[in-house]
């Protein structure tokens, strides 16, 4: 989408909510162009709350120029899509919900904003030793077959499942909030920046080079702590 058909995004936001939901009882503006990260390419997130709304969805759309994701809940339904983002330790709605901008409030959005940020402040629930375990199994088995393998092409895809496994394992054995695509590195970086450079250095070395011994170092000093590589002796669902 043209940045030169764009109006205000702010604006495009209030006129979208406006036209769409009128009656809705609060709407908050999200996303990268809040942040102040928007590029070119980005969309407006929208989230919007109406009482009489009988259950969420979430829809595209174009308007004002705009590619325009809106997510639409009532005042209860979102509650369950805080929990189950936190569950799987991406919480993309609480983030949306805490950073955005009011577009329309009667009044809740205060205090949904509130749940949204003590959710985010609490990180995720804290791994077991078991699910530890069965992450250092899958860890090993990608790096084994990294190591091993002497194709090119496939060298590059295991690297792949390799940075986003370690890099799972390295948010969550620290309690920390992990993300998909683009937020996998800002996740890293809200984390421990030293590291995150680190992390995209190693790979982009492999990727550049083709040398994985600096891959193989970093994977090997992560899961040092809870006891290295894991093969032997492991067993899962017997």
């Amino acid at each position: 989408m043209s940045e030169i058909n764009r109006i205000n995004p702010y604006k495009a936001a209030e006129l979208f909510t406006l036209n769409h939901f009128p009656n809705c009882n609060g709407a908050l503006l999200a996303g990268s162009v809040v942040r102040g990260e928007g590029t070119e390419t980005s969309d407006l997130d929208i989230v919007i709350f109406d009482k009489n709304l009988k259950s969420a969805y979430r829809e595209s759309v174009i308007e004002f120029g705009w590619n325009i994701e809106v997510f639409v809940h009532n005042l209860t339904s979102y509650k369950e899509f805080f929990k189950s983002d936190c569950e799987r330790a991406r919480p993309s709605l609480p983030k949306m919900v805490s950073e955005g901008i009011v577009l329309k409030d009667s009044g809740i959005i205060e205090a949904i904003k509130q749940e949204a940020k003590d959710l985010l402040a609490k990180g995720p629930e804290e791994w077991s030793a078991e699910t530890i375990r069965i992450k250092r199994y899958f860890i090993t088995d990608a790096l084994d077959d990294f190591i091993g393998c002497s194709m090119r092409a496939e060298e590059i895809f295991i690297a792949n499942t390799l940075a986003e496994l370690v890099s799972e394992f390295v948010m969550r054995t620290n309690r920390q909030w992990i993300g998909t695509s683009k937020w996998v590195i800002r996740s890293l970086r809200n984390y421990d920046e030293k590291f995150a450079d680190h992390f995209v250095d190693v790979f982009d070395t492999f990727y550049k080079t083709g040398d994985k011994n600096r891959i193989i170092v970093m994977v090997d000093d992560i899961l040092k702590p809870f006891g290295g590589r894991l093969f032997q002796g492991f067993c899962l669902g017997k």
